[in-house]
């Protein structure tokens, strides 16, 4: 179908129930790209490398880049105080081969997700760049997509255009769903990204997709069934410089500049994700509202084409260090559907909504320029053209 470039998923070649003994034979001894070589003219030059050479083999007869998840072996003894007991690191690993089957790239996982025991921690955050004939890519690796480092550093720093995403994604409603968040993430930092899910309906992992700044191009979420899906999409390889772009934003300029909206003597207290969020109720069908936790405020403007009985949604905001999976400290506002109209399920997951909403803006007071805007439709759909960021 003509594409230039392929990504494929975490753990998409292995899968992931391993020990660090049990992975080991799959383990390949992957070099540092500088060595100049081509796995699929040159299998053995490293050791055996069966995995490598066959995706080498792949990118070099088909012309394009391929991406993939693989594991990395590095020896090492007792003059490295870190070196583990059984004499070796073992990385989460990325690969890159290009058009000619050259091996361009490799990346070593920074931020391993709890469960990964069968792999080392880098001592260092690696970050990956590669020039190709349409634009400057970066690779990271999942839970990576949550930290400063290597993400924003890539983006800030090394100026990539395109982000390379493969991942084991379990979805978590109400704010990181696959789609949801990586679609946000390539807005929030005016970047493409290729992002590959793996896909397993009991795990909760699902959702793919090709995201420029300004929405997704294509994606696919499917909890339904254990199809995988290929997607295929169109790119601006320079997406600052293309007139699409969407503008350079000032985050918390408008939020900053607006009076405190009505406030009300109903904020309770809910939680999502184990963090503490203060919400308001949406109680009439079009309104303006504020609801603040300690330096953020959120604010709310919206009118519902008519209000539901059945239905209950409600304004939050959470300005606090997230500690569950990871900690990381996060400033949230959200509108979000209730799953009952008793307000202690506020916040807990849901999946469908009828109200329709003519408009809503939201906006807040944040002190971080890495804000990321989700929107998120009834049974789990994007809404990419549907909305902007101002």
């Amino acid at each position: 179908q003509g594409a230039h470039i392929i990504v494929t998923p975490e753990d998409g070649i292995y899968g992931w129930r391993f020990t660090r003994e049990s992975i080991y034979p799959y383990l390949e001894d992957i070099p540092d790209p500088v060595v100049n070589w081509i796995p699929c003219t040159d299998p053995s030059r490293f050791g055996p490398a069966p995995v490598q050479e066959r995706l080498s083999c792949m990118a070099r007869n088909n012309s394009i880049y391929v991406v993939a998840n693989i594991g990395d072996k590095k020896p090492c003894d007792s003059s490295d105080p870190s070196c583990p007991r059984d004499g070796r690191y073992q990385y989460n690993t990325d690969v890159v081969f290009d058009t000619r089957g050259k091996l361009v790239a490799r990346y070593h996982k920074y931020n391993l997700f709890q469960g990964e025991g069968q792999f080392d921690y880098p001592k260092e955050p690696e970050a990956v760049t590669f020039e190709t004939p349409f634009g400057k890519f970066g690779i990271f690796t999942c839970f990576d997509i949550l930290f400063y480092e290597p993400a924003v550093v890539l983006v800030n720093k090394m100026q990539v255009d395109t982000v390379l995403f493969p991942t084991a994604w379990m979805n978590v409603l109400p704010f990181l769903t696959a789609v949801q968040f990586h679609s946000a993430w390539a807005m929030g930092m005016r970047v493409n990204v290729l992002a590959a899910n793996t896909h397993n309906t009991s795990m909760a992992m699902t959702g793919s997709g090709i995201y420029a700044p300004a929405g997704a191009r294509t994606y696919s979420y499917n909890m339904k069934t254990e199809d995988g899906h290929l997607l295929i999409a169109e790119l601006d390889a320079h997406p600052r410089l293309s007139p699409a772009a969407p503008p350079a934003v000032s985050w918390n300029s408008y939020a900053l500049s607006v009076e405190r909206f009505s406030q009300n003597d109903h904020e309770f207290t809910g939680i999502i994700f184990e963090d503490p969020f203060t919400f308001t109720e949406l109680t009439k069908p079009e309104g303006n509202l504020t609801v603040c936790q300690k330096n953020l405020c959120c604010h709310l403007t919206y009118n519902m084409v008519e209000k539901r009985d059945d239905e209950v949604y409600v304004l939050g905001a959470f300005d606090g260090l997230h500690v569950i999976e990871g900690q990381y400290y996060l400033q949230i506002c959200s509108m979000l559907k209730c799953p009952s109209t008793n307000l202690s399920t506020c916040g807990q997951p849901v999946e469908t909504a009828q109200t329709k909403f003519e408009m809503f803006s939201l906006s807040g007071t944040f002190g971080t320029s890495y804000i990321f805007p989700e929107v998120l439709y009834s049974r789990v759909q994007l809404a990419p053209g549907e909305f902007e960021v101002m």
